[in-house]
């Protein structure tokens, strides 16, 4: 197998020369890849599983691309997502899955990333690419994950969060190139979750805050599992309110429990919990390999190493964007607001423009009312996110419909029909129009506080 060149280089007038190698035109194939090559790229639209972890490895350690999407997309939003990626094939079922992964060798070293999606503002889906790596850098960025979390043999990963999602689909590879193993109850249930955690003695588990809570409360009800099993226990995905970090750090056993901050584009830092109390409120510290800046409006640029680096798929505007060259080296910014202290702790004063996270899922209002602005009598829409004590934030909408516009209920049978359920609306406000700027701008923080 032919190996691409590191293509990490970045300059003040060029932005990753070489970044993304050519690619083979998409073939006509058959329900699943019959042959798959290097730089393929193959959507994943099955759920999560030991089979779909091991698939993943195996085409990563040939140079194959998986693509992991949520399988409970619309075949709009499907159609919408892989329009710009261009996949070989898309896997749908657990024995398409099968017949791809029986053709691949055994897994190894893993020579890129998954090609997982991240939404704009736009609500134009992007997927974030890191190329094929050279050996030597496939086989630091894999050090470097075991180097922070300390995956080992013994290592034991529960699994709650779906593996489409970068964050538990890395933890679950780490563990698996350390020689561990993963536990995979299923969609996220309390009950299902504390069984698995008595049975199988986990000994890492990566989680949101909405899973803590949920737990917390089963746990009230139903007696609290022993919970000494566990060495790591990390966060993130979303804001932890303070009552439930507490909770966490009083839960499990000392020095367990961290949280990190990042995005599908890359990794920010990381914060054991004792950091937190002594800096209550801070995402932690710039990881090792990594330097943070801010500009004076707060936006937040990390640098981070050459195997780490990445492209938007196809879209090198948008990679221009990205990027920039700053003392420290090239440094990325996915547009998040903050400040950091003397100390070099960062601390969010802001997420992406506009974004909602509702249960550790990021909803891109510009999307959803890109949907909700098809239906008929439909005038105009706006969505937006409220606090939610068991979401963080729920994801609302306000509509402006003609005389014989829809209902409530038949809004929401439409969005059944065309988004995934962690974009519905929960709740529907009617208004005789929506409150804007001067300049047309929606005012969602005004929607928001009504």
């Amino acid at each position: 197998m032919t190996t691409a060149p590191s293509s990490r280089r970045i300059d003040e007038t060029v932005l990753f020369p070489e970044a993304i190698p050519p690619v083979s035109p998409t073939r006509t194939r058959g329900p699943y890849c019959e042959v798959v090559k290097e730089l393929d790229r193959v959507a994943l639209l099955v759920p999560g599983s030991h089979a779909y972890v091991d698939a993943v490895l195996r085409m990563l350690t040939v140079g194959v691309f998986p693509i992991p999407l949520d399988p409970r997309l619309t075949p709009a939003e499907q159609e919408r997502i892989l329009a710009g990626l261009e996949p070989t094939a898309v896997v749908r079922t657990p024995e398409e899955l099968a017949a791809l992964t029986e053709q691949l060798p055994t897994a190894g070293l893993p020579l890129g990333r998954p090609m997982h999606c991240t939404s704009g503002t736009t609500g134009v889906p992007k997927g974030v690419w890191s190329g094929l790596l050279a050996p030597e850098d496939a086989a630091a960025l894999v050090a470097e994950e075991r180097a922070l979390w300390g995956f080992s043999p013994d290592d034991v990963n529960l699994v709650l969060s779906p593996l489409y999602h970068s964050a538990p689909l890395r933890f679950a590879m780490g563990t698996i190139l350390a020689g561990g193993r993963i536990v995979v109850p299923g969609p996220f249930d309390p009950a299902a979750v504390t069984a698995a955690i008595e049975a199988e003695r986990p000994t890492t588990m990566f989680c949101v805050p909405t899973h803590l809570q949920r737990l917390f409360a089963h746990w009230d009800e139903h007696g609290t599992p022993d919970l000494s099993c566990f060495r790591l226990v990390a966060h993130a995905g979303a804001p932890c309110p303070t009552e439930v970090k507490h909770r966490l750090v009083a839960a499990f056993p000392p020095g367990s429990t961290w949280e990190f901050y990042g995005s599908t584009e890359g990794q920010f830092t990381a914060c054991r919990s004792e950091e937190w109390l002594e800096h209550p409120g801070t995402v932690g510290r710039a990881r090792p390999g990594r330097t943070l800046s801010t500009d004076p409006d707060g936006t937040i640029w990390c640098t981070v190493p050459e195997f780490a680096r990445f492209t938007y798929f196809g879209a090198p505007e948008k990679t221009a964007a990205a990027w920039r060259t700053t003392p420290a080296g090239p440094a990325f910014s996915v547009g998040d607001l903050g400040r950091l202290d003397a100390d070099g702790y960062l601390y969010l004063d802001g997420r992406r423009e506009d974004l909602i996270i509702s249960g550790g899922v990021n909803v891109y209002p510009t999307e959803v009312e890109q949907v909700l602005g098809t239906c008929p009598g439909v005038v105009d829409v706006a969505v937006y996110g409220v606090d939610d004590p068991d979401w963080g934030q729920r994801v609302c909408a306000a509509v402006v419909v003609s005389a014989d516009g829809p209902s409530a209920d038949v809004l929401r049978a439409f969005a059944r029909e065309q988004l995934a359920p962690p974009k519905r609306p929960k709740d529907y406000r009617f208004l005789r129009e929506l409150p804007r700027t001067l300049t047309g701008k929606v005012l969602r923080t005004e929607l928001a506080g009504r």
